[in-house]
C-alpha cells in the first residue's frame, strides 16, 4: 500500500509557493504542469492501492494529488479547496477533471469557478472522502484500511483498480468486456486458486501475489 500524507495536523498539501510561481515562464508552467499530472496519474494507476489520510489543509495541487488517490480519509479539521480561480488560474494538476467524476460536474464547477473551500464534513457529503474522524483517530483508521487491503491478492487488486479506473472514461461495453476478461484471466493465478481453497477449507487465505 501507498499512503500519502502531510507532517503533523496542520496540512496535508497546501498547494504550490505562489511566490516561486509567480515569475516563471511559459515554458515553465507547461513543465510544472506536466509534473503534477505524472504525479497525479501515478498515484491513480499504479497497481498497487494508494490512500490519503488527510490532516489538514487539502488545497490547489495538494487537493489534486489526493484526487489522484484511491481512498481518501479526512481529519475532522481538514479544508478542501481549489482556490485557483483567485490567482487568475485554473486547477493544473487534473482537478478539473477528478473532481467532475467524483462529486459530479455542477459541484466541480462550483468549487473551480467560485474558489470556495468545503469542510471535511462537506467532502464526504460529496462523495470526496471515503471517511471522516477526529484528527488523533485518523492514522490508526487508515493504517487499519490500508492493512485490510494487505490482506488481499496483490494481483487482483492491480487488475480491480485498473477495471475500476475505466469505469467512467471510454466505451461502456468495450469495459464490461475488459472486465469479464480480467475476472476469467484470473482463474489462472495461484491467489484465486488459494482464495477458493481457503474459504472452501474456512481459513485465512495466504495469498502470494501470483
Amino acid at each position: 500500500m501507498i499512503v500519502l500524507t502531510g507532517d503533523g495536523t496542520q496540512g496535508f498539501i497546501a498547494g504550490a509557493d505562489i511566490r516561486e510561481l509567480r515569475g516563471i515562464s511559459l515554458s515553465d508552467a507547461r513543465e510544472f504542469a506536466r509534473l503534477g499530472h505524472d504525479c497525479a496519474r501515478l498515484l491513480e494507476t499504479m497497481p498497487k492501492p494508494t490512500l490519503a489520510a488527510i490532516n489538514g489543509y487539502c488545497l490547489g495541487g495538494g487537493f489534486e494529488m489526493a484526487l489522484g488517490c484511491d481512498l481518501r480519509f479526512a481529519s475532522s479539521t481538514a479544508v478542501f479547496g481549489q482556490p485557483e480561480i483567485n490567482l487568475g488560474l485554473i486547477p493544473g494538476w487534473g482537478g478539473t477533471q477528478r473532481l467532475a467524476r467524483l462529486a459530479g460536474l455542477g459541484m466541480a464547477k462550483e468549487l473551480v469557478l467560485s474558489g470556495r473551500t468545503l469542510t471535511a464534513a462537506d467532502a464526504y457529503a460529496h462523495n470526496l472522502v471515503n471517511a471522516v474522524c477526529e484528527p488523533e483517530q485518523l492514522r490508526p483508521l487508515v493504517a487499519d484500511r490500508a492493512a485490510l487491503l494487505a490482506t488481499k491478492s496483490a494481483v487482483a487488486l492491480a487488475r480491480a483498480k485498473k477495471a475500476l479506473n475505466n469505469a467512467l472514461a471510454g466505451d461502456h461495453r468495450a469495459n464490461l468486456q475488459h472486465e469479464a476478461d480480467q475476472f476469467a484471466s484470473l482463474f489462472s493465478t495461484a491467489d484465486a486458486r488459494e482464495g477458493m481453497a481457503a474459504f472452501l477449507e474456512k481459513r485465512e487465505p495466504r495469498f502470494t501475489g501470483k
